[in-house]
Formats: structure tokens, C-alpha cells, sequence
């Protein structure tokens, strides 16, 4: 295949590049003005492009077979806040929007969109699955649903919708690389009472699932959700993350209502409810549509992770 993807040189997109060269694929890399193509995987082609004029890309997207649209503005603190959907809109909606339409003139066959659990919702009841109905509760969730829409409606295009929970993996950024973070200096994390599960998505398998939905027939059309297999609890995934790391973990016992109250006095109140809270993806379409099941356990996705921040400039904090 001739794949474009978009966010090639993100966190998830290297990794999907890499994937899609690994078999055989011909893959070109969607570069904004500024982007390191250093940090594209050997092998891959860049293809500049304007985000304020996405039609600078038609050229390149001519004898494509598909799209992996990755680029996003991703979840970040001002989620929460109304007044940011317009700037999420404005990349996740709009960009999209305009992708859709080059896809279409010319000629590309399937367009791939990834998308966020955070479209359904936030968790803490039962388990999602694909038809559960979507409560987006913050900026980036609403503008990924919309998004999702915009491709549902898309005409003269195969798309497939790619929903995932947290990812991890090497390069990984924001709470995620927090934590590593955390757990890496043997500071105590106040975690070792909660009873939760909360479903993760490595990368690796991320890519390989995006693979997977370029090529099979019955991919089009289709909504699925991607995760590892297990849904670790929080103190479960930093004793895990701990072994990977070398370091033992430190956690303490501390009740979850105690932690909810210091939520409260300090204005963290949500974000402790989410890290206490189940979010649990149900991935049985994927694996009765496709066949497909994820390659890699939450065991080598974290080593693989801590391989990475041993090697990075970053690995000394951990000393």
C-alpha cells in the first residue's frame, strides 16, 4: 500500500510509520512547516504541508491507497475549560473536515481516523464498548466526537474509526511520562488502596492495529476500540511500572474518600476522581470482525518503555 499519515513524527505516529514500512508499505509523512523529518523512521517520505491550507497536501495524496490521520491537538489542561472547544474544534474537527475532502478528489480508498475513549466518556461505570452512548464530558472529547462524525459522513471514502484509552509507550508524553516519572525517582504515590481497573493501549499495538484496518475488507465502515488485554488498577500498573524500571514501588495505603477530600481543599478533585475511577474498553469487535487481538502484553509494552527512558537524556532523574 501508499499511505499518508499525519502526525508522523509524534509519539504514536513513529511507531505507526514504522510499522506500516516493516510490511512493505510505502509510507509518506504529512510535515507541517517547522517539523524535524530527523525524527521520521528510516524510509519514510515527507510531504510538507500547510494545516491552514490542507489542500497543499491533494498532490501528494494522489495514488494513495489510505490515510492515517494521528494529528491532533491533544488533551491538555485547558480540556476542562469552554472556552477552549473552539481551538480543539479548530484542529480535530475542522482539519479533518478538510483532510476528508482532499482524501476524496484524490482518490485515496480507506481514510483511518484515530480517535479517544474521551468521545464516549470518562469511565467509572460499566465497561465501553461501541455502542455505548457517547457523553463526551471536556473540550477534547467533544471535538474527537464531532470529528468522528464528520468521518461517519463521508462520502466515496472506506473510513474506520480507531478509539484507544491512554497510550504508553516509548516517547510517551503528558500523565503517562508523569508517573514514569514519579515511580523512577521512588517518590510514594498515596495509591496503594484503590481498587480500580483502567484499560492502556502501548503504541506497539496501537500500530499494529492500524495496520490491520488498512487491510482487511471488513474494516470499512467500522467503529472499533483498541487496548491491551489487561486493564491494570492504578497501584497494579505502578508496581508494574516498577519492575520494568528496576525500582521498587512505593505506595502508600492511603483510603480513596481521603484522597477524593484532598481533591477537594487543593481543586483536584476530577483528576483524582478519574485516577480512582474504572475506564475499562471492551475490544471484542476488533477481535471478532478482524481477528485481530493485540501482539504485546502490559508487561513488554512497559519494558519496552522503560528500555526507552534508560536511554533518554531523561533517564538520569531516575538516578
Amino acid at each position: 500500500m501508499r499511505i499518508l499519515v499525519t502526525g508522523g513524527t509524534g509519539f504514536l505516529g513513529v511507531p505507526v510509520c514504522r510499522t506500516l514500512i516493516g510490511g512493505g508499505d510505502e509510507v509518506l509523512a504529512a510535515l507541517r512547516p517547522g517539523s524535524d523529518p530527523s525524527r521520521l523512521p528510516p524510509g519514510v517520505l515527507p510531504a510538507l504541508f500547510d494545516p491552514a491550507s490542507p489542500g497543499t497536501l491533494e498532490g501528494a495524496l494522489r495514488g494513495c491507497d489510505g490515510v492515517v490521520h494521528l494529528a491532533a491537538r491533544t488533551h491538555r489542561g485547558d480540556a476542562a475549560d469552554p472556552a477552549a472547544l473552539p481551538l480543539y474544534r479548530e484542529t480535530n474537527v475542522a482539519l479533518t473536515e478538510a483532510l476528508l475532502r482532499c482524501a476524496v478528489r484524490a482518490g485515496v480508498r480507506r481514510f483511518l481516523f484515530l480517535s479517544s475513549i474521551k468521545a464516549v466518556g470518562e469511565g467509572g461505570g460499566s465497561p465501553y464498548d461501541e455502542s455505548s452512548p457517547c457523553a463526551p464530558e471536556d473540550a477534547y472529547g467533544i471535538s474527537k466526537r464531532e470529528a468522528e462524525e464528520a468521518v461517519g459522513a463521508a462520502e466515496d471514502l472506506e473510513t474506520v474509526v480507531l478509539r484507544i484509552p491512554l497510550a504508553y509507550g516509548p516517547g510517551v508524553k503528558g500523565n503517562f511520562r508523569r508517573l514514569l516519572e514519579t515511580v523512577a525517582r521512588g517518590t510514594p504515590l498515596p495509591l496503594g488502596s484503590i481498587r480500580n481497573a483502567r484499560s492502556l493501549v502501548s503504541s506497539q499495538n496501537l500500530a499494529e492495529a492500524v495496520r490491520s484496518c488498512l487491510l482487511h475488507p471488513a474494516a470499512a465502515g467500522k467503529t472499533f476500540h483498541v487496548a491491551d488485554r489487561e486493564a491494570p488498577s492504578t497501584p497494579e500498573l505502578v508496581r508494574a511500572l516498577a519492575e520494568a524500571l528496576g525500582v521498587p514501588p512505593r505506595l502508600l495505603p492511603v483510603p480513596p474518600a481521603l484522597l477524593l477530600l484532598a481533591g477537594t481543599l487543593t481543586g483536584r478533585r476530577e483528576s483524582i476522581r478519574k485516577l480512582t475511577s474504572n475506564l475499562v474498553v471492551r475490544t471484542d469487535r476488533i477481535r471478532e470482525v478482524l481477528g485481530w487481538t493485540p501482539p504485546r502484553t502490559l508487561r513488554e509494552g512497559l519494558a519496552d518503555t522503560a528500555a526507552w527512558w534508560r536511554a533518554s537524556a531523561c533517564g538520569g532523574l531516575s538516578s
